[in-house]
């Protein structure tokens, strides 16, 4: 054990070595002095690269013997209990023993992967003058289980495919957008055309839209086999796969159980709408997709209305879809969606008396309501009085103010004032 720790410390330091810090991510870290910090998301999103920038700022301050690294996708180190983790940790007080009377700093990614890994956590954390940082896939280190089993003594940050900013900041060649006159606007038209297509994953960002496909299905399928099949044991594989398909393939829908278990039914499926119920908890839970609820002061009427589903990523939407353009409406709200889960947004949706939607009702940090509506184009007459119509209904009915977002709004106003 004491070999590998010093194979796998070598390793990391020479990585940390070369590593440039790479693309800013919007998102910080909850970074709180009495608190494990726990970075939560679906694969493939950025928590490791989110660790290691982390450990590159930290090292301005603090040097590499003070600071474990541990990946536990490696094979390496797979399968491991309990009893071996916290032995690799005693190794890394042995190989530097002035640890023992300064703070270190321990970062253990995919930490799901050790069997009883909380019990090591909690103790170290009590027993020594540590910082711990930890990150897991979503289906298997979900907030809800953090909370239980370190007991108020971590805080949680969720980490999202790139944002449509972080997006042009991994552009190559860069280009500036400091006017945002019609010139400025066309061009950033054109990249969020490209954004919503290939989406904000990182590894994809730069790759051609064959490959991009590719990835993004490889993506799907190792959530589903890794983060859903394996931990729920689930044996139905071609079933989960259809509701997948179903679900990212209907963002901006409605969607209700009953449509999807009739449909299921036709497909020759043998399933209870109790196993629906489920599926739909592991997949939200695998942060794959997501459903919205009607914003409503009845909690009957709230359960009964249809919910609204949206996706982790428009471009993984896309890598299952068999026509971009005949979405960009339902991809644009999407978008909409993330940003404001991205800043912490409670997001309903809200259906005025007269059964006019508003694709947004959404209390922000600071408990604020706002109404958004999303159009992607609004040159037809019709469509804008539609549109603005459902809007003033629902600002009448809830005495709020609403926006109208469109590509223009998106870029000039939208986005700079929800980075604040």
């Amino acid at each position: 054990m004491g070999f590998l720790l010093r194979t796998l410390l070598q390793e990391f330091q020479d990585k940390m070595q070369s590593f440039t810090g790479g693309i800013p991510r919007t998102v910080a870290l909850t970074n709180i002095s009495d608190k494990i910090t726990v970075v939560i998301g679906m694969r493939r999103t950025g928590k490791t690269y989110l660790l290691l920038q982390t450990i590159h700022t930290l090292l301005e301050i603090v040097p590499l013997t003070r600071i474990l690294y541990l990946n536990f996708e490696d094979d390496r180190l797979f399968p491991m209990t309990g009893q071996e983790f916290a032995s690799l940790i005693d190794q890394f007080y042995t190989l530097y023993p002035e640890n023992y009377d300064v703070t270190c700093y321990l970062f253990f990614d995919e930490i799901q992967n050790v069997e009883g890994w909380e019990r090591v956590i909690r103790r170290y954390f009590d027993t020594k003058k540590v910082k711990i940082y930890l990150t897991g896939s979503s289906a298997k280190l979900l907030s809800k289980e953090i909370a239980t089993s370190l007991r108020g003594r971590s805080v949680a940050t969720e980490v999202w495919p790139f944002s449509f900013t972080e997006f042009l900041s991994a552009q190559e060649p860069k280009e500036s957008f400091t006017m945002l006159g019609k010139k400025d606007l066309d061009q950033l038209k054109k990249q969020l055309v490209s954004y919503l297509e290939h989406g904000g994953f990182p590894e994809t960002v730069m790759l051609n839209p064959i490959n991009c496909t590719r990835v993004l299905q490889d993506y799907v399928a190792v959530v589903i086999f890794r983060d859903i099949v394996e931990r729920y044991k689930i044996t139905n594989l071609a079933l989960i796969r259809y509701v997948i398909k179903t679900l990212i393939g209907n963002v901006g829908c409605g969607f209700a159980v009953n449509k999807l278990f009739n449909d299921l039914k036709s497909q020759g499926f043998a399933v209870s709408k109790t196993t629906i119920h489920d599926y739909l908890e592991y997949i939200e839970d695998a942060y794959l997709a997501f459903t919205v609820p009607l914003y409503a002061e009845s909690i009957r009427k709230t359960q009964t209305n249809l919910r609204k589903l949206y996706a982790i990523d428009t471009g993984l939407v896309n890598a299952y879809a068999m026509n971009f353009s005949k979405n960009l409406g339902h991809h644009f709200e999407n978008l909409i969606y993330l940003d404001l889960k991205r800043t912490n947004h409670e997001i309903y949706y809200y259906l005025t008396k007269t059964r006019r939607e508003v694709d947004f009702c959404a209390k922000d940090r600071q408990g604020n309501w706002h109404l958004y509506q999303v159009s992607w184009n609004t040159d037809d007459p019709q469509t804008l009085d539609r549109e603005l119509t459902a809007l003033r209904e629902a600002e009448n009915e809830l005495g709020l103010s609403g926006q109208l977002i469109t590509p223009d709004v998106y870029l000039t106003s939208f986005l700079p004032k929800l980075l604040g």
